[in-house]
């Protein structure tokens, strides 16, 4: 790649071209937004190593405009950083900034703040929705013009939806996002990219720019089909599956098998360019995991490992070993040295030193919202995590009957602050008896979102929380207080670890450590139920014994010389006394 300062020109005609000359992408996906910065030169220089010479990542509307007319571009988020570093490491780079990206993140990508406006509609022409895309279009797009290719950066192309033609078909709201990101001084050439099957890219491709597929075998038989919506363009797998997510409750962490992914890499690369999905998959810290939806709910684990060449935590596999040999086919292997120290450590055993029951600080770290009926979690403002829904129940009138309506993903329900029913998923559409008819004071509902639905036509029908109502003996209650409990940085400095604890309820603890040498390491949690954990004050992610997850990945820059603090909130009152922070993450 020639310096910065000096433009280039990418054509796309019968193939790619560079500068006038033919020009195979091969490409590897990493997702910024998956990996602390510090790290992002070492994942840039080892895809780099493997023989790529792009990088292609997603950009997430839902981080980068949290609230609405409120954008962040910096830290964690320096997109501009990113592709700089990609650039000096000597990578060009694809960037799909779609309303909409998939990628098995929370409600692919889009925020969650649009289901808080009644009628809204997703990923088409409807007015309110394409208006707020405009404007964050309009932040979002001039910090990318100067780094297109014909700017002197690394940026060749850009996407303009992402498998549209497995959501819809109106090439009105197409033309409309590529016509805006034109009027924003958007100038390389655009790609659309969906499945090759039935008729995912007759709907999702638009005149004038180039279609792309997405698949993981079979290239053979998929690259014709595509070829019949190129009008004679280069052919490209933009989404070389070379891994599997994993869900909560799956039986084990997916693998695929590393020769029969090389082959298939092998037979993409001598028909066409590629970008290999994921190269390096990262980790869903926080509550950033999406789910699918289809018979029942499956949200994603904290771990987007993915099986990649490059591990979770940026360890070379022998899957990366076996693609580096099919590039050195296609393209010179360069010489990269790498730059960032990166070693993993076991850090021992730690004790439980305070805990807190949720009950005894709810008022502490969370201001309710008052109102006659429930709020689903978006029109409180909230966007992840947790709520919870508590009120006062009439005097003398023994209840015998429960059912939320409205209501998604998980409830834990309790009556005087004591356990009664966890309800998850279709379990939420029934009605439960109270046996026997009690009398209680308080009830609280501890609502958890799991995850939005990341694909699919359920994304409109997202909102967490209860958004219905609260049936007690077959009618509505009212007067509720509403506490949004989201789990960051600002609630956790709230917990007051000196007030009670309760046995059996939700409840955060405590666990000081201390590290000489800050290195990666990984968190054990065997003998706790569900929930999350804050590393000084920073959410790493969701935790649960169902599996097949067992360990949180934990890397160096998060952690600090000296103390450090972990906080673990626990939903089902199945808590350990210890934590361990291991050298290795246990993925099967």
């Amino acid at each position: 790649m020639k310096s910065k300062n000096h433009t280039h020109k990418f054509e796309i005609k019968d193939c790619f071209y560079l500068n006038g000359n033919p020009f195979h992408i091969i490409s590897g996906s990493i997702h910024y937004f998956r990996v602390v910065p510090q790290y992002w030169r070492d994942r840039l220089e080892k895809l780099r190593a493997m023989g790529c010479n792009t990088v292609e990542t997603y950009v997430p509307w839902n981080l980068h405009e949290p609230h609405p007319g409120q954008f962040c571009f910096s830290g964690a988020l320096d997109l501009v950083a990113f592709l700089k570093t990609a650039q000096e490491v000597g990578l060009y780079a694809i960037v799909r900034p779609s309303p909409y990206i998939c990628g098995e993140w929370e409600f692919g990508g889009l925020p969650a703040w649009l289901l808080a406006e009644d009628g809204m509609k997703l990923r088409c022409s409807y007015p309110p929705f394409l208006n707020h895309v405009y404007s964050y279009y309009q932040q979002l797009l001039p910090l990318l013009v100067p780094l297109q290719i014909d700017h002197g950066g690394p940026v060749l192309m850009m996407q303009v939806e992402n498998e549209y033609g497995a959501y819809g078909n109106e090439t009105a709201y197409l033309t409309a996002l590529r016509d805006n990101m034109r009027k924003n001084g958007i100038t390389v050439p655009f790609i659309t990219s969906d499945g090759p099957w039935g008729d995912y890219l007759s709907c999702g491709s638009l005149p004038g720019t180039l279609a792309t597929a997405n698949f993981g075998s079979n290239a053979a038989e998929q690259f014709p089909r595509l070829q019949k919506h190129t009008s004679g363009g280069p052919l490209m797998c933009t989404e070389f599956w070379i891994g599997w997510f994993d869900a909560w409750g799956d039986k084990a962490h997916h693998i695929t098998d590393v020769n029969v992914c090389a082959h298939n890499l092998d037979e993409i690369l001598k028909r066409g360019s590629v970008n290999i999905y994921m190269f390096h998959g990262g980790t869903n810290f926080g509550f950033t995991n999406g789910s699918n939806y289809y018979e029942h709910l499956q949200p994603d684990v904290t771990s987007y490992d993915y099986d990649a060449p490059l591990s979770e935590d940026g360890t070379i596999t022998p899957k990366y070993r076996a693609f580096q040999k099919i590039i050195r086919q296609y393209a010179p292997l360069p010489d990269v040295n790498f730059s960032t120290q990166i070693e993993k450590k076991a850090y021992g055993t730690w004790n439980v030193k305070n805990a807190v029951s949720l009950f005894s600080v709810l008022k502490d770290i969370s201001a309710p919202t008052t109102k006659p009926w429930p709020l689903c979690m978006e029109k409180l403002g909230q966007n992840f995590g947790y709520t919870m829904y508590s009120t006062d129940l009439m005097p003398d009138m023994p209840l015998e009957k429960i059912q939320l309506t409205g209501a998604n993903d998980r409830a834990q329900i309790f009556f005087d602050q004591k356990h009664f029913l966890t309800l998850y998923d279709l379990e939420l559409q029934k009605e439960y008896p109270v046996a026997p008819a009690s009398v209680y004071s308080r009830l609280d509902i501890l609502m958890e979102n799991m995850g939005r639905v990341n694909y699919g036509p359920r994304m409109e029908h997202q909102r967490k929380g209860i958004d219905g109502a609260v049936l007690l003996n077959g009618h509505s209650h009212s007067s509720w207080q509403m506490y949004p409990l989201p789990m960051d940085a600002n609630m956790a400095s709230k917990i007051d670890f000196s007030k009670a604890y309760l046995s059996g309820t939700p409840a955060f603890y405590r666990i000081p450590f201390t590290v000489e040498e800050p290195c990666d390491t990984f968190l054990d949690l065997t003998g706790w139920g569900k929930g999350c954990v804050l590393l000084n004050n920073f959410n790493l992610g969701r935790f649960w014994q169902t599996g097949p997850q067992k360990r949180l990945y934990i890397p160096a820059p998060l952690l600090k010389q000296g103390e450090n603090e972990l906080i673990l909130f626990e939903t089902e009152g199945k808590a350990g006394t210890t934590v361990s922070l291991m050298d290795s993450p246990a993925l099967d």
